[in-house]
């Protein structure tokens, strides 16, 4: 053989050397794409099902698919906000807090770990740490169920004394939710004791019409003391008395109906 035939054939070699390095890459490589994505599936798959079943109360078999989606991802962040569900329904609240720690600690963009964080520490009156974990995820525009981050939101303005602020992401609930029942109620509420009665009446109207539409729906303590406070502010006395007849027959060991006993008691 020549010694051109002898260059031109180490040439090819090592050409096909070459593509068979890069393809063998390419293969591993396409090898480690696949599994992971078979295992992020997996995680999603047991974690729906300890979802479904946390719903249900069935916390062994729930804790069963969180554990073996723990085993494929230790720091899946649904998998550890769900076993935080889990340890927050049993009462173990140094266990819940951890995951549900571990859970934002591991994906801070992970929402759904944060309203149930905010959750968690809202139950535990640590108002100021549930406003942080909520308004962090009412920032997330793309989560699925936004209205009820800021009604939640809402509730911890309340008791944090913030009226103010309560109002505003109550509103937001009502635009984010298309008038949810409840979000209407707490923004008349919160309205009334502003003494923003004309912005409440015209809120509580549409909570009217909303019951009137689903005759399964029914008045509350709440939603039958709200009204009350609107139909005195406008004269309405025919409908303030009906309201307080519905609170004497239904509700008469409610807060709300001692509450009105002592407002009409203050006419006297």
């Amino acid at each position: 053989m020549t010694h051109s035939k002898k260059s031109r054939l180490r040439n090819v070699l090592i050409c096909l050397g070459v593509v068979v390095l890069l393809s063998g890459c390419v293969t591993s490589s396409d090898s480690r794409f696949a599994r992971e994505a078979d295992e992020d599936k997996a995680v999603r798959n047991y974690v729906q099902l300890a979802t479904a079943y946390i719903g249900q109360g069935n916390f062994d078999r729930a804790r069963n698919h969180l554990e073996r989606a723990l085993e494929i991802k230790p720091d899946s962040p649904s998998a550890l906000a769900a076993m935080g569900l889990i340890y927050q329904r049993e009462g173990d609240s140094q266990l819940a807090r951890e995951s549900f720690s571990k859970a934002v600690g591991n994906d801070g963009s992970y929402t759904r770990g944060r309203v149930y964080y905010g959750a968690f520490l809202y139950d535990q009156k640590e108002f100021e740490g549930a406003k942080e974990q909520f308004l962090k995820a009412s920032a997330d525009t793309g989560y699925e169920d936004r209205g009820s981050v800021f009604f939640n939101l809402g509730r911890i303005y309340q008791r944090l004394g913030e009226t103010g602020n309560a109002i505003d992401a109550f509103q937001r609930s009502v635009e984010l939710s298309r008038g949810e029942p409840s979000a209407l109620l707490a923004l008349s509420t919160s309205l009334v004791q502003t003494d923003a009665y004309t912005e409440a009446s015209r809120y509580y109207s549409r909570l009217m019409t909303a019951m009137q539409r689903n005759r399964q729906m029914q008045h509350s303590p709440e939603s039958l003391l709200t009204g009350i406070q609107i139909a005195r502010f406008f004269n309405e006395w025919d409908r303030e008395a009906s309201l307080a007849l519905v609170l004497k027959n239904q509700y008469p060991e409610s807060d709300q109906y001692q509450q009105y006993k002592a407002l009409i008691s203050n006419d006297q």
